[in-house]
């Protein structure tokens, strides 16, 4: 709304100035600067905290009377709702009366076509005051900021940076981890973290809510000597390895990779694709048996993605694949199927189809919350489409940025693709590069924080970074690992960042956005 991208003609200023684009403040280089950071301080728990006394003055009791004087909110009087009735001010009728005569109260004066006028003008340049609709003070949001002053509040950006790595997980298997899946939220039957190896070996290791969370509910010091991750006994006692491996066959050209992968919100099924029969299989976490076979696709599938999840774990499954579509699905959490219908033995249909694409393709990212769908082909380009299959737009990069690799999206309407050799662009939805950088590591991952600011990336020089989103400002390099990373996911609180390394091991990662946030925000 701040960009005439049509060209019209929106006429010449009073001094001679054509009217184009919005001009913005100094702080603001360009339009999404501007947005961004009006929302960051708008969404900011300072607002928050303050929010009731500003619906105090405009809704509420402080409106008008004595408490609107006292808190200097006293306007000219035809701002306020029902001083002026405009309704009949307007009607046509009356602006041809000469010199009307009106009683207005007691006190009777004169309203003539000249007052209307004065009135309107008053009106059109000052607007009205809304509706007074509370008479009493307004009660304080419930804010974070109250809980910062207690003692040892996880909310707190304390000194707990000081130790980057939490722990090392290494699995007897030295197969590479390709896939980690975090869903570790307390109310889940089981919280924990999913590896997957190269080989197909799956770890469902249990995950500790109460670490490093004093004061949180539930916290115990009993718990406090516990490591966030547990391994999975049946790995660890090699006692149910038969459980946890795939063994279907894949097909032997598909490189297995992050993309192969995707596990449901309930840690209780994993999505995979690859195989020779054109399909993608669910298979049980708990008992390691396939539950369901889904066709759609004319070519091998190489890549799934799942969007984030609905109440009762529904969600959308994407499916890529070799024949340069995408098919959508859904996810039923409550039958544990692709699909609406457990009884039914027809094959599920797809929800949408998608084209575009003239390549296979190797990456995709759903958002359910925008209801977009982001693909990259192999030689590319990157396209989005709706949820319900409508091409809206290619992402073109720059002449250096032909193959898509990776990519994020945020609810923020934020797109982040990796490239071939380390190449990054930032799109926004509709379109416009924001951003771009080139980094030294052949990345193998990339993740978003939860609110959109911030990307971790991580590859074959096993080094995890974190970068500021909008314009890929770095803000924090951890130390290297004695091998490269393959697979990253976040921690539901944000605070505790699981890597998957090419030796085999998990590395969980203390990890703290405020943090950075707090030592490189610029004062606007």
């Amino acid at each position: 709304m701040f960009v005439n991208s049509n060209g019209y003609n929106l006429g010449v200023r009073e001094d001679d100035v054509v009217v184009n684009e919005v001009e913005l403040p100094p702080w603001a280089k360009k339009p999404e600067d501007f947005v961004r950071i009006n929302r960051m301080a708008l969404e900011s728990e300072f607002v928050s905290c303050q929010l009731h006394q500003w619906i105090d003055l405009i809704f509420g009791y402080k409106q008008r009377g004595p408490e609107a004087v006292r808190a200097l909110n006293v306007f000219h009087y035809l701002t306020y709702e029902g001083s002026v009735n405009l309704d009949s001010i307007t009607d046509p009728v009356l602006r041809e009366i000469p010199e009307a005569y009106f009683i207005r109260d007691p006190h009777t004066f004169l309203l003539t076509k000249d007052f209307i006028k004065a009135m309107e003008a008053q009106i059109q340049n000052f607007g009205q005051t809304p509706s007074q609709l509370l008479i009493e003070p307004h009660p304080p949001r419930s804010s974070a900021m109250h809980l910062c002053f207690l003692p040892q509040s996880p909310l707190m950006f304390k000194d707990q940076m000081q130790h980057d790595v939490i722990m090392v997980l290494k699995f007897p298997s030295n197969s590479p981890v390709t896939h980690v899946a975090a869903n570790t939220l307390p109310h889940l039957t089981i919280p924990a973290v999913v590896t997957v190896t190269c080989s197909r070996l799956f770890a469902v290791n249990r995950w500790h809510n109460t670490v490093g969370l004093r004061g949180a509910p539930g916290y115990s010091l009993d718990q406090a000597h516990h490591l966030p991750i547990e391994m999975d006994p049946l790995i660890a006692n090699n006692s149910g390895v038969n459980k946890r491996q795939i063994t279907d066959l894949v097909d032997q050209s598909i490189q297995i990779n992050a993309h192969c992968f995707v596990v449901t919100a309930d840690n209780r099924y994993i999505l995979i694709c690859g195989f020779w029969d054109k399909s993608f299989r669910v298979y049980s976490t708990e008992t390691g048996k396939l539950t369901q076979i889904v066709f759609g696709h004319w070519d091998v599938v190489t890549c799934l993605a799942r969007s984030e999840s609905y109440i009762g774990g529904d969600c959308y499954i994407v499916s890529g694949s070799r024949d340069a579509t995408l098919l959508l699905w859904y996810w039923s959490g409550r039958h544990h199927i692709i699909g609406d219908n457990p009884n039914s033995s027809d094959y599920p249909a797809p929800r949408a189809v998608l084209t575009g694409h003239d390549h296979e393709v190797v990456c995709v990212s759903v958002c359910a919350e925008l209801g977009l769908v982001i693909s990259g082909a192999k030689e590319g380009p990157c396209l989005v489409h709706t949820i319900t299959g409508d091409l809206l737009r290619a992402l073109e990069g720059t002449e250096n940025c032909l193959y898509p690799r990776l990519i994020s999206v945020s609810s923020e309407g934020h797109c982040i693709i990796n490239y071939e050799r380390g190449r990054f662009s930032n799109f926004s939805i509709n379109g416009k590069l924001l951003a771009q950088m080139e980094i030294n590591d052949s990345t193998r991952a990339i993740l978003l924080s939860s609110d959109g600011q911030n990307l971790v990336t991580g590859g074959d020089s096993g080094v995890v970074e974190v970068w500021q989103a909008c314009d890929f400002k770095q803000l924090y390099i951890y130390p290297g690992c004695d091998a490269g990373i393959r697979a990253m996911d976040l921690s539901h609180d944000q605070r505790t960042l699981i890597t998957g390394m090419a030796s085999g091991s998990i590395v969980a990662f203390n990890i703290d956005f405020n943090r950075w946030h707090y030592e490189n925000q610029n004062r606007y």
